[in-house]
This record gives structure tokens, C-alpha cells and sequence, in this order.
């Protein structure tokens, strides 16, 4: 037996993570043969047009192997009481975090031998906090990646594992980006997790000086602002794609921009034109030559098919 079967084999590990982007770290450790004591994940939560109570992906994948005999913990609160007398009799050894959705208390990180570990969505010390993938896109970043990290009081702040890099392609959405990210998350913990137990990888310090942080991304944040520039609304239509989207007002509806790209063509901010078959919006800066949209309550139409069913809106100056 080598030494990476062997710590999979003794090592007791507690993953806590919540959305699809942990979906591939957590079924990485199972079929690399790691012992999965428990796994803990965000409250059910009410979902879609009728609020029916949904689980969270990671509960719902789990769910889907009962074989694995994998216990779900759903606290609502991680500092309360009995949530940390159920971690301390688990006793694990190590704590594996990806996207769980809450800064996880000091009474916790304390109880493993080795600590808490975290998959994060770029490449510390940038892009600290909640949207990470989405600040890259809207800041052009060329490149980011998935740093493996422990975990300590101060959000994305610990000692750095180890680190995986990808570049970012010209037309990368945040789902898109999330996919990859998700899967390259799993190859690197993966590749990191043995060697930081056996000692063979010491934690480096942050650069606390180069951080950048991000904000939680909330559905006001899409409100298109049609005097910024083609560019900077460009890469906002594939940050915030597939959620909030980035969307605008027309006929007291909101109108989501699925898909864009520039065009170095003035015309007056927010107007709306047809100009060599192509539907234009003026910006700051250029314009946003728009190829997917989608009308309050509507189907998602290509910009010919919404121009279609919607001639009025040639000429309208959007807000």
C-alpha cells in the first residue's frame, strides 16, 4: 500500500460545501478512497415560482449515493452548541471546505488535528470573498485558477497549499467558468491533500498587501448603467451570466442581456438601433451589439426573433 492510500484510508474527514461547485471536490475524495465521516451543508431552502423546500445540490448528490452511508448535517447556525458537540464527537481529522456559504467559527477549526482546508475560485490573494469567478470576468483578468488554502478567523485569509491555474477565453461566462473551475478545484485538492498530511507541502503566508476583495453579488448589481463603456458591459453581460444577468428597462419590464458583444461604433448612450442587420445599443463608449435577450415573463429570443415580435423597441433611449 503506498502512502497516499494510506492516509486516504485513516484519514477521518469532514467536507462541508453547499452549491454544484462542490459536487466534484466531494465526489473526488470518496472515489480517491478518503473516509467521509460527514458531510455538512446549508439548510433546504424554498426554490422556483412555487417556493417548494429544495435541497442543496450537495445533500441532493449525496442523497443519490446512499450507499456511500455519508450522515448530512444541516445547521442552521454553526455556532450554536449542539452543532459543535456533533463535530467534536465526530472527531475528525481534517475539515475540507469548498463554497459552503458561511465563515466557519474558530470552535470548529479548532477540533481537527490538521486543521480546515479550502478549495477557493481564483488565485489568493486576489478576489477574496463570495464572488470571485464573477470579479475576474468583470475585471479582464486573463487568467485565474483555484488555490487550496487553510482555513483561519479571516475570510480567504489563511496559508497558501497550492494553487492550479486556467485562462480565462474572451467569451467565458461565470457558468462557464464555474464548471471549470469546479472540476479543476477537485484535480488540485486531490494532488495537494496527501502531501500537506504526510508534511511534504508547508503553508506559505499570503501577501496580505496584494489582496482584492469581492462583494456578495446581489440582483440590483445587473442593472445595466447604459454610459459605461462597451467594454466594461461586455464582460458584465458574462460575468453575471447565468444570475443576476445583466438586465434594463423597457415598457416597466426588465429586459435581460444574455449575450453581447462589443462594437467601437458611437451612437447616443441607451439608444436602440438596427445597423447592418445587427441590433446596437449605444453606450459610454461604443456599442453593445446584442445577440440573446429575454423579456420579463418571456421565452429567451436571439435579437432578430425579439425584434420580430417587438418592433417598437427600435428608437426607444433605455435608462
Amino acid at each position: 500500500m503506498n502512502q497516499v492510500s494510506r492516509i486516504s484510508q485513516n484519514l477521518k474527514i469532514l467536507f462541508m460545501g453547499t452549491p454544484e461547485f462542490s459536487v466534484p471536490i466531494l465526489e473526488a475524495l470518496v472515489h480517491e478512497g478518503y473516509q467521509i465521516i460527514s458531510v455538512v451543508t446549508k439548510p433546504d431552502e424554498p426554490a422556483g415560482r412555487k417556493q417548494v423546500l429544495t435541497p442543496p445540490p450537495v445533500k441532493s448528490f449525496i442523497m443519490k449515493h446512499e450507499t456511500w452511508n455519508i450522515p448530512i448535517l444541516q445547521p442552521e447556525k454553526l455556532k450554536d452548541e449542539n452543532f459543535i458537540n456533533q463535530v467534536k464527537n465526530l472527531a475528525p481529522d481534517l475539515i475540507v471546505v469548498a463554497a459552503y456559504g458561511k465563515i466557519i467559527p474558530k470552535a470548529i477549526l479548532d477540533i481537527p488535528k490538521y486543521g480546515a482546508i479550502n478549495a477557493h475560485g481564483s488565485l489568493l490573494p486576489a478576489w477574496r470573498g463570495a464572488a470571485p469567478i464573477q470579479y475576474a470576468i468583470l475585471h479582464g483578468d486573463k487568467k485565474t485558477g483555484i488555490t487550496i488554502m487553510l482555513i483561519d478567523e479571516e475570510m480567504d485569509h489563511g496559508p497558501l497549499l497550492g494553487k492550479s491555474e486556467i485562462l480565462i477565453s474572451k467569451s467565458e461566462t461565470s457558468e462557464s467558468l464555474y464548471r471549470k473551475l469546479s472540476v479543476l478545484g477537485a484535480e488540485t485538492l486531490i494532488k495537494i491533500i496527501s502531501r500537506y498530511i504526510s508534511g511534504d507541502i508547508k503553508p506559505q503566508e499570503q501577501d496580505h498587501s496584494k489582496a482584492t476583495f469581492t462583494k456578495i453579488i446581489k440582483k440590483e448589481d445587473g442593472k445595466i448603467d447604459w454610459s459605461k463603456s462597451t467594454l466594461e458591459l461586455e464582460r458584465m453581460t458574462r460575468a453575471f451570466y447565468p444570475w443576476p444577468t445583466a438586465w434594463t428597462i423597457w415598457n416597466d419590464k426588465v429586459l435581460k442581456i444574455l449575450e453581447a458583444d462589443g462594437s467601437e461604433k458611437n451612437n447616443e448612450i441607451g439608444k436602440v438601433l438596427v445597423d447592418s442587420g445587427e441590433l446596437i445599443i449605444g453606450c459610454g463608449q461604443g456599442s453593445l451589439v446584442i445577440k440573446k435577450l429575454q423579456l420579463e415573463s418571456g421565452k429567451i429570443l436571439t435579437a432578430r426573433e425579439f425584434l420580430n415580435g417587438h418592433k417598437d423597441f427600435i428608437g426607444n433611449i433605455l435608462k
